[in-house]
């Protein structure tokens, strides 16, 4: 059977690092300027779901690259669907996360880019193109690659969660009344809480800046795979609000950079777990 070399994940890594440049190419002119801003609205049950021409301008070009370069690879993104979602290799696409960061001019959005090998994230790719950032992990570690230089990234210890930085995007519209609960136990009990950062925090537990994210079962697997890879080349740990590790469709989710202070949290989390 059939496994990645070193070789196959630096190879696949330094693309993934092209197409996060290439979202960034149709992303960057249209941030803080007119960006065609539309209301999809649809299932997720809130009043306003936007999308603009940069989210599927970007997407477009990410899916472009990848057909020219491996036309044999399938496609999951959140604007065009999926393309053969079951072939060996998939790149699962968001190519904005954050677009109400996005349309408010907040630099904290983000493209995410991850590629599955039979079904599991192996590389993954949280790129801020506005700051120059791009998170990259996979099997043989992670890493920042900022304005032209490459840092390794490690987790930070944080063994209690009285001491923790935790950080989710916005309970208020993401949560349930059952999630929001649990969340604000774990909330009381955190050292400081910051809200609004979509997956940039992922981003920042890699980093070792934060200790603590958390999400409720709104999220799709397009919002969550690449920061899997990432994580974990960074020496942190990434479960569903159960302990367990994360299945292909998203859902609720816990990255911590210590697993005690994951364990910690999941005393409140687990009883809200779906």
């Amino acid at each position: 059977m059939r496994q990645l070399s070193p070789a196959d994940l630096e190879a696949f890594e330094a693309f993934a690092l092209d197409l996060a440049r290439a979202a960034g190419a149709v992303i960057l002119p249209l941030f803080r300027a007119e960006h065609g801003l539309e209301d999809k609205g649809g299932p997720k049950g809130r009043a306003f779901d936007p999308v603009t021409a940069a989210d599927r301008g970007a997407e477009a070009a990410i899916r472009a690259a990848v057909a020219a370069r491996y036309p044999d690879h399938g496609v999951i993104g959140e604007e065009y669907g999926e393309d053969r979602p079951d072939a060996e290799f998939v790149w699962v696409l968001d190519p904005i996360d954050g677009t109400r960061g996005f349309i408010a001019g907040t630099p904290l959005w983000t493209t995410l880019i991850a590629l599955r090998f039979r079904g599991e994230p192996v590389v993954g790719v949280i790129a801020q193109p506005y700051l120059d950032e791009y998170f990259i992990g996979t099997a043989l570690g992670s890493r920042l690659v900022r304005q032209g230089s490459s840092q390794v990234l490690a987790v930070r210890p944080c063994p209690a969660l009285t001491e923790a930085i935790l950080g989710t995007t916005d309970p208020a519209s993401y949560f349930t009344a059952a999630e929001t609960a649990a969340f604000n136990q774990v909330r009381s009990a955190a050292k400081l809480t910051r809200l609004g950062g979509d997956a940039y925090f992922y981003a920042l537990v890699a980093l070792g800046t934060m200790d603590l994210v958390i999400e409720g079962q709104a999220l799709k697997a397009w919002d969550i795979e690449a920061a899997i890879p990432l994580i974990a080349g960074a020496g942190g740990h990434m479960t569903d609000w159960r302990g367990n590790p994360l299945g292909g469709n998203g859902g609720q989710i816990i990255i911590a950079g210590d697993r005690a202070c994951l364990d910690e949290a999941l005393v409140a989390l687990h009883r809200s777990a779906t």
